[in-house]
């Protein structure tokens, strides 16, 4: 989720006591933690596997077939006060974006995989819990006694 003004807003947190950037870095991961699930669930939610898979329609979530891009999407702290979803399955971005495949399988074939999108659907949809879990935590700590 992009902010306007995140730089600005990082380096004021960084001016806060350590205990209120440790607690918004763990509110971060959390609410990655939670799109994360979200995503997963977009994929796994009705699918069939195998024999049985009947593939989505473009511009909803992919259905779970093997469970590879369900399995790949994790929240991973990217250091303080950053934390990030991520799909790690080598067609994560295609099915999210759409795109055109050229010598597909190898064989000269060219094809285009319309978006499937399953990350963006739910970021916005956990996004004003997101920023709730972080004005809980940022609150919490500014309350907290100083100790530095």
């Amino acid at each position: 989720m992009a902010l306007r003004g995140l730089k600005q807003h990082t380096d004021r947190l960084k001016k806060l006591p350590a205990t209120a950037e440790k607690a918004v870095t763990a509110a971060l991961f959390a609410a990655a933690e939670r799109i994360a699930v979200e995503a997963q669930l977009s994929i796994r939610r009705g699918a069939v596997s195998g024999k049985g898979h009947v593939p989505s329609q473009p511009k909803t979530a992919p259905n779970n077939d093997t469970g590879v891009l369900a399995g790949s999407i994790e929240a991973v702290r990217v250091g303080k006060l950053r934390a990030k979803v991520q799909a790690t399955a080598e067609y994560a971005v295609p099915l999210e974006f759409g795109a055109t495949v050229k010598n597909g399988f190898g064989k000269g074939l060219t094809f285009t995989i319309e978006e499937r999108p399953f990350m963006r659907p739910a970021r916005d949809k956990k996004k004003d819990e997101a920023r709730d879990l972080v004005v809980k935590a940022l609150n919490a700590a500014l309350r907290a006694p100083r100790t530095r």
